[in-house]
């Protein structure tokens, strides 16, 4: 069976989705939808596909199985209902959404109407974390003791004014972490586990116009014990490759993007070496450190075929709505704990 898929906003994102459906056997893209319709029929040029006037248009083709939710990060949850309610899978880019009461909505009427719903964070596909990931099962980091995430990238001030929706609470939900950073604070809690509290400082030193920070730093307790260090910036000229560090009383990794720059453990391995030769190797991509358009597809080719196979399986996706959630839960809590100045609770 061939599963059908339509995309529910047709800005730079939703061409990465695009691209991807093109390299995962047994998908097709069916339509796709904007609320200007000039852009969809430019996009549905571009991506053979049917441009659709409405979303209920959408919703209503049969042989769309799938919606990709790729519409400004606070407007996630309305067409995302809209498409749980005509029995349509989900696939909704990052973040789920911005408040943790809209992702319980979202993820509340999926289960409802029995369709799967899955959060794109890409990264977690990717070779490198997942021998990072194998290594922190495998017990080789002894007792982990500390996990940093950087994030200092670079967003002009055109960036901001090119669109309205940026740099807003209502519809990007936050600044440097919840639309940048949020993929890395995603990999951290992934690797690390979850967060019990935090502290943390947010500014907006380098734009203007914008209501969210463009610099944040926090300090997080995790449950297993470990301390954890969150930085990210949108103003770090000229942009720098993303980064964690994991350190443990028997072994510490670096990865800055997608290369492993070091991978130390008290007892090697003979599987050490080729960890070395696949990951070791200097990343191609800047990751969207200076131009939020050089971030590969490969990523997201992975995670939609690991959602198809789901579906087949009749299971949820490694990356479901609980788990996207967890990193908007961080993020908001760093929000909160600015704000108080204060430690803040999580989960």
């Amino acid at each position: 069976m061939t599963i059908g898929f339509g995309i529910v906003g047709c800005g730079m994102i939703a061409k990465f989705h695009a691209r991807a459906l093109q390299e995962v056997p047994g998908t097709r893209l069916v339509g796709c939808y904007s609320r200007r319709f000039e852009a969809a029929q430019e996009f549905a040029g571009e991506f053979d596909c049917r441009a659709f006037e409405s979303l209920d248009e959408l919703l209503a083709q049969d042989d769309v199985h799938v919606i990709n939710l790729c519409t400004p990060s606070g407007a996630h949850l309305e067409p995302g209902v809209a498409a749980a309610r005509k029995g349509k899978h989900l696939l909704v880019e990052k973040p789920l959404e911005i408040t943790e009461p809209r992702c319980d909505a979202l993820i509340a009427e999926c289960q409802e109407h029995g369709v799967r719903l899955a959060t794109i964070f890409p990264s977690r596909f990717h070779g490198c974390w997942q021998a990072v990931k194998d290594a922190i099962d495998q017990k080789r980091f002894g007792r982990i003791a500390l996990g940093s995430a950087y994030v200092k990238w670079f967003r002009s001030q055109e960036y901001y004014d090119q669109g309205a929706w940026r740099g807003t609470w209502e519809l990007d939900g936050g600044g440097a972490l919840m639309n940048q950073a949020i993929h890395t604070i995603d990999l951290l809690q992934w690797l690390l586990g979850p967060v019990d509290s935090l502290a943390a400082t947010t500014q907006t030193l380098g734009h203007e116009r914008i209501e969210v920070e463009d610099v944040a730093a926090a300090v997080l307790k995790f449950c297993n014990g470990a301390i954890g260090v969150i930085e990210a910036t949108t103003c770090s000229f000229p942009g720098m490759l993303k980064k964690i560090e994991i350190h443990g009383t028997t072994g510490s990794v670096v990865v800055e993007e997608e290369q492993i720059t070091h991978w130390e453990f008290k007892e090697s391995r003979d599987s050490d070496a080729s960890v070395w030769e696949r990951f070791g190797k200097r990343s191609i991509s800047a990751g969207g450190a200076s131009d939020p358009a050089a971030i590969g597809h490969h990523g997201h080719a992975r995670l939609f075929a690991e959602f198809v196979r789901a579906l087949a399986e009749n299971r949820s996706s490694l990356l479901d709505g609980a788990e996207g959630r967890k990193s908007v839960e961080i993020i908001r809590g760093i929000y909160r704990a600015a704000e108080t100045g204060e430690w803040v609770s999580i989960g």
